[in-house]
């Protein structure tokens, strides 16, 4: 029997998409990530290791994401890491929807990599970064169900999203 799928978002790629997202304020920013699936079917994780910032600004472009697409493929492809979700920022502060162009890129990735998952930046969360010491995740996991629909996954005891902490807070513990 598997066990439930997590994915783990490594210190490199949060730390790029987070700063791609912070530099770009104003603007919907997306991009990719890379990595790969480990654990076996006992306890499989998608191993998020990279990220690649795309856009900020015009990300529903279709020729420029396709070429895009197929460049970092074929770079990481032959490193051994495979494209395995897409992170988004909306460009309101407000907004928390997954819009029709994150669910329409998630879709495609997942027709190459069925675990990927889609990460949706918190803008509140984003901007409170350099003023607290809140560690909890900037993003909200979303999956694809077997209705072909993007939906969240509650934060709660068991979350599926692991963050790795630079703090190593569990180290010695």
């Amino acid at each position: 029997m598997g066990g439930e799928l997590r994915y783990q978002v490594g210190q490199n790629a949060y730390i790029k998409l987070v700063l791609h997202a912070l530099k770009h304020k104003t603007s919907a920013v997306n991009g990719v990530l890379l990595g790969r699936l480990s654990g076996g079917d006992t306890n499989p994780v998608v191993e998020i290791t990279d990220s690649v910032p795309l856009f900020h600004s015009q990300i529903g472009l279709l020729p420029p994401l396709e070429i895009a697409l197929i460049q970092i493929e074929d770079y990481y492809g032959a490193q051994g890491l495979n494209i395995v979700g897409y992170y988004h920022a909306n460009e309101r502060f407000d907004d928390f929807e997954l819009g029709n162009v994150a669910k329409n890129v998630g879709d495609h990735i997942h027709r190459y990599f069925p675990q990927s998952a889609v990460l949706l930046l918190d803008n509140k969360k984003l901007a409170a970064l350099p003023k607290g010491k809140d560690g909890s995740p900037v993003m909200q996991l979303y999956t694809r169900e077997v209705s072909r629909t993007w939906k969240l996954v509650e934060s709660d005891g068991s979350s599926q999203l692991i963050s790795k902490d630079w703090l190593n807070p569990e180290l010695f513990k």
